[in-house]
């Protein structure tokens, strides 16, 4: 998709091309912003299988994979096999792993970094009643280590600060925080030296390579640059958690809806989180100090972000706890999860009825072309993860008969089957599982019917049929950033100093890649050919710069258009 997807995978790609596994770029322009490990993983399946969409995605699917099979080793180490597979099962079938790893972002490889890090400071902290061996230990000390480091490389300090704060809240509430005993069974110099040693490297080079080495002021605005220690530590960190980074290219989620939308991204599981306030946190017993540590986990994260800004899926980092608890409810049985299989037989009852009767009321509704011309746009919602979901129009599902039929058959089913099977446990989440698994598949097909409109893939094979030509962008290098991608070409940015590569743009090696008005009339006007990438919004403004007879269609998408100054042959 356009925007952040292709953004993540050109980033890689351009690693691989350049040799420059320091310093991450698009369109020459140095992206300082992001840790670099989520490219280099990306990099290293492009090297293996090649360049593709699949390649760039199939890290991410293997971090799923293994952050789900994490938390059943985790659960199963803490309570039992039944509440482990529980857990783990809840996890990979709720709604919030599914929907936020469509993207490229690091958030469920960060999430496994986390998982890992607070498990092994658990471990280390429980009584020997294994082996008592040291060398166990250390193990257990270098996976805390490991993760830290890598975390540290995938999304910045946070990786630390969250399991830290986890832990420490932890051994505070368990009275370890002043024993000697305690610190002692961490072998927390040898873990931090592995952390250290799996990241630092990188932020020196990258500082070394991207001076001006230190500055520590707290503006931020525009034409300011300092380098990458200032715009990473203070912009990234500091700034953005004060709300006061520059650029302001993001919004944050109102802080009742940050709370409140875990019942939804946990869902179908958050009606046996519901229950799990009846749950023993007592630090007894090692299920109990598990439950204690969860929720000492999802604190830390939900009071950070409290007070700093945020997105939707920020909170993907506790999911795994939530699991824990929910797999917890589920193995303890009894009337509170008799009471949560009622409510969500409700609940699928509900969306059974609701998605049947938006499938029969478009029916009959035609559905020509693609699904753009049918939609909406609020581009001030963009800011959000979902905004585009507010995009969406009743005309809009008549293009969405398949998955609203495939959804209505799993909420469906589930209803039916959690009616005969609400009394046993393992047959409820089984039917659970698998209707969510129809559901997530209904969804997939929903994305792609929008694949046209969040991206921009027919104007990257059209141009790579055109006749050869310098190509323009009208806007950001987000906007068409999949035609970078599946074209693999830079461009020249129109008005399209802003965002994520303003930064970089001031940097005294940046290419002159932005253009202004005068500068793209006097290209647009030459013998030589030009591509231009455009919003359909910015036709007006382009008419008046060149005229409208100077503005050739070659390709057009969603309501975007490929434009050239030479008519095609």
């Amino acid at each position: 998709m356009d925007d952040v997807d292709a953004v993540q995978a050109q980033a890689a790609r351009n690693m691989l091309a350049s040799g420059d596994w320091v310093t991450a770029r698009l369109d020459g322009v140095a992206y300082l912003e992001k840790a670099p490990l989520n490219y280099w993983m990306i990099a290293v399946a492009y090297r293996i299988f090649g360049v593709h969409d699949w390649a760039a995605r199939l890290p991410h699917a293997l971090a799923v994979i293994l952050l789900c099979w994490l938390t059943y080793r985790f659960g199963r180490w803490a309570f039992d096999e039944t509440t482990g597979l529980y857990a783990a099962v809840a996890l990979s079938t709720s709604v919030g792993l599914f929907l936020f790893t469509r993207i490229l972002i690091p958030d469920a490889t960060l999430t496994l970094t986390i998982a890992g890090a607070i498990w092994a400071w658990l471990r280390l902290l429980e009584p020997d009643t294994e082996s008592g061996l040291i060398d166990s230990g250390l193990r257990w000390s270098f996976l805390l280590g490991l993760c830290l480091g890598s975390g540290l490389l995938l999304k910045g300090l946070i990786a630390a600060v969250f399991p830290v704060g986890a832990a420490l809240a932890y051994m505070a509430v368990t009275r370890q925080l002043f024993s000697w005993d305690a610190w002692r069974r961490l072998h927390l110099g040898f873990a931090i030296a592995i952390a250290l040693a799996i990241a630092v490297p990188w932020y020196v080079l990258a500082t070394l390579r991207n001076p001006p080495y230190f500055a520590f002021s707290l503006h931020s605005g525009p034409g300011e640059y300092r380098g990458f220690f200032w715009f990473y530590f203070f912009n990234e960190h500091l700034l953005r958690f004060l709300g006061l980074r520059y650029p302001r290219d993001y919004d944050t989620v109102p802080r009742f809806w940050f709370w409140i939308l875990n019942l939804l991204w946990i869902f179908p599981w958050s009606f046996y989180l519901l229950s799990a306030p009846a749950l023993d946190y007592k630090s007894t017993s090692r299920a109990g100090r598990t439950r204690l540590m969860a929720l000492c986990w999802i604190a830390a994260v939900m009071l950070f972000f409290t007070f700093s800004t945020t997105q939707e899926y920020y909170s993907m980092p506790i999911y795994p706890a939530l699991a824990l608890l929910a797999g917890s409810v589920l193995s303890r049985g009894g009337r509170s999860v008799r009471a949560g299989t009622y409510a969500l037989l409700a609940t699928c009852t509900i969306l059974f009825a609701v998605l049947l009767f938006l499938l029969l009321l478009v029916w009959r509704v035609p559905a020509p072309g693609d699904i753009s011309q049918a939609l909406t746009q609020h581009p001030e919602l963009y800011t959000h993860s979902l905004g585009h979901i507010w995009d969406l129009t009743l005309n809009a599902f008549a293009y969405l008969k398949l998955p609203l039929g495939l959804a209505a058959l799993a909420f469906g089913g589930c209803a039916v089957a959690l009616a005969f099977w609400r009394n046993n446990v393992w047959r409820t989440v089984f039917a659970i599982a698998i209707s969510m698994i129809i559901f997530f598949q209904a969804a997939r097909i929903a994305l792609v019917r929008f694949d046209n409109y969040l991206g921009s893939y027919p104007l990257a094979e059209r141009l790579q049929q055109s006749p050869p030509g310098e190509l323009i962008e009208a806007d950001a290098y987000y906007a068409f950033s999949s035609v970078f991608f599946y074209a693999n070409r830079t461009a020249l940015l129109l008005n399209g100093r802003m965002n994520n590569l303003e930064y970089g743009s001031y940097a005294p090696d940046a290419p002159q890649v932005f253009i202004d008005d005068n500068k793209f009339a006097s290209l647009w006007q030459q013998e030589s050919r030009w591509y231009l990438l455009a919003y359909g919004t910015d036709m007006p403004h382009l008419e008046q710069l060149v005229g409208h007879e100077n503005l050739h269609v070659v390709a057009e998408n969603g309501g975007n258009y490929l434009l050239t100054n030479r008519p095609l042959p």
